[in-house]
């Protein structure tokens, strides 16, 4: 009989204890300490990017016969708007790298990049701006060279281009 009563209570225990899943997201507060004091609620404005999507338009994803692989993004979040390109150097030397972030109005950042010889795929990106369109009008280029910049070129990555209206 008993396993007959645990088989039964069995559904009665799935039902009570919920659905599975993010329905129910809440954050509760820890409990006191035993000195009355209680620590901080975590609030929004100490969890940064909480919230917020960040939208990306990517080119492709290239490589170059000498061992660069990069791709090249414009991201979004919020009002904020900047560049990064993904890349990883197998070529087995440092190279260097310049990431061009241009918007609307002829605006331009440009951020220098240092590429070591790890072989890990890595990040570079511009400093945060505030949009003053949509993404569409802004464009990245990610370009890599031996040494110091003054060697060839190897590999040119670029975010997908904004469309210009009748051109």
């Amino acid at each position: 009989m008993g396993l007959v009563a645990a088989v039964a209570a069995l559904p009665l225990a799935m039902a009570s204890a919920g659905p599975v899943g993010d329905a129910d997201r809440t954050v509760v507060p820890p409990p006191a300490r035993d000195d009355g004091a209680r620590l901080p609620a975590p609030s929004p404005s100490r969890l940064p990017g909480l919230g917020l999507a960040t939208a990306a338009r990517c080119g492709p994803q290239l490589s170059s016969g000498d061992g660069i692989e990069a791709q090249t993004c414009v991201l979004a979040q919020g009002r904020d708007t900047w560049a990064r390109t993904y890349y990883r150097n197998t070529t087995g030397e440092e190279l260097s790298s310049s990431l061009s972030f241009m918007g609307p109005g002829g605006r331009a950042v440009e951020t220098q990049c240092a590429v070591g010889v790890e072989g890990d795929a890595k990040t570079c990106e511009t400093p945060r701006q505030a949009m003053t369109s949509d993404t569409a009008g802004y464009s990245a280029v990610a370009e890599f060279a031996r040494g110091d910049g003054s060697g060839p070129l190897l590999l040119r990555s670029g975010s997908d281009a904004a469309e210009l209206d009748g051109q």
